[in-house]
This record gives C-alpha cells, structure tokens and sequence, in this order.
C-alpha cells in the first residue's frame, strides 16, 4: 500500500535515521568504534518500516548485525526484519527471523494477531523474554501497511516448522524452571542455540 504520509512526516522521520547516523559518524571520529550506550541503533529498523521503506531497511538490519556481533538484539527489531525480508522477496529468510523473533519473545506474536496473552510459566533471563515487553510491540495484524505479510504469515504460522519449533523452545523452557539435574540444565539452556543451528542449515539448504 502507498505511503500516504505527508512530505513533513517524511522529512521528520528521515532526519531521525540520519540523526543516528550523526552520531555513529561523531563517535566513529572520536572513539574510532560505534559505542552507542543508549542503544539507538535500532531506532531506524522502525523508521524505515514506517516509512515503507524495506529495501533500505533490510540493508540497516543487517549492517546492525554485522557491526554489533554481540547483540541480543530486541523481539521488535527481529520482527521488523522479518518484514523487510519477506517485502524484498526473502521469504526464507523471512521464515527464520520470525521464528528467531518467537524465540526472543513467545508472547509478542499472539500481541500482534490481536489474540490474549497467557503469560507462561518458564525459565526467561531477559527483559526481552517477559510478557510485560508486549506492552512495547507496537506492530498489528490489521495495519494496513502490513496486509501482504500478514497473510503469509498468518499462513506460516500454523505451518509445521513454526508449530515444532515453537513447541519445542516453550517445553524447553518450561522444564528448565524446574529441572535440577545438571546435564539436564545444559541440554536445555542449549536447545535455543540448536534450534538457531538448525535455521541456519536449513537456510545453507534452500538457499
């Protein structure tokens, strides 16, 4: 769908990537590296998007992810990714960022398809995974915006591989709240990073 924002809508959120990008350059002058304590480099993944902008976006995201090799980064970032890539015909790629955005998150995608959020009760280490993080995803099944996405994944979702990885990531973690043997706590503690090593296969496969 066009973009029926105003030419001063645009130039306001155009000058919010830049003002990022000012800063990454002052601190790229002045450090000689990205230090970015206040973490604004995921600000511009969600301008893009409002912008429509996906193939710019898609190219922000993964510059971010190349430069910030560590980052755990956010349920919301991962799911705009995800749009980029489905946008720009990644679809994939898509599949994997979504289900990797699950695995940051098990709540924001019934927060996006509208329906109720039951927190669970399972092992979750980061801000990012708690059910009180939906109160800041911000993205909708019935944006207009989002149609064509939305009915992919509508469709993706009830899909075997979301449904199994989805099922075995939340046992995972509901088993390791009360799990007490210690090569049993390994083994689960490790099961997001197999499921993301099997993403990656999968990827090396159909790609």
């Amino acid at each position: 769908m066009k973009n029926m924002m105003t030419p001063s809508e645009k130039l306001h959120l155009e000058n919010e990537i830049k003002r990022v990008q000012d800063m990454f350059e002052t601190e790229m002058h002045q450090l000689g590296y990205i230090e970015d304590i206040e973490e604004l480099r995921y600000l511009p993944s969600a301008v893009y998007l409002k912008l429509q902008d996906y193939q710019h976006g898609l190219e922000y995201n993964q510059w971010v992810a190349e430069n910030f090799v560590d980052d755990c980064e956010p349920p919301d970032f991962l799911f705009e990714w995800s749009v980029f890539l489905f946008m720009n015909g990644k679809i994939k790629e898509a599949e994997v960022k979504l289900l990797e955005t699950f695995l940051s998150n098990t709540y924001v995608i019934d927060k996006f398809f509208g329906r109720p959020i039951t927190p669970i009760d399972k092992t979750e280490y980061s801000e990012f995974e708690h059910v009180e993080f939906v109160e800041k995803f911000k993205y909708s099944f019935d944006q207009d915006d989002l149609a064509p996405f939305v009915k992919w994944f509508t469709e993706f979702e009830q899909s075997e591989m979301f449904r199994s990885v989805a099922k075995r990531f939340v046992k995972s973690q509901v088993l390791l709240k009360v799990e007490v043997d210690p090569e049993m706590i390994y083994y689960l503690t490790r099961v997001d990073f197999q499921i993301l090593n099997e993403l990656k296969e999968y990827l090396a496969k159909t790609t």
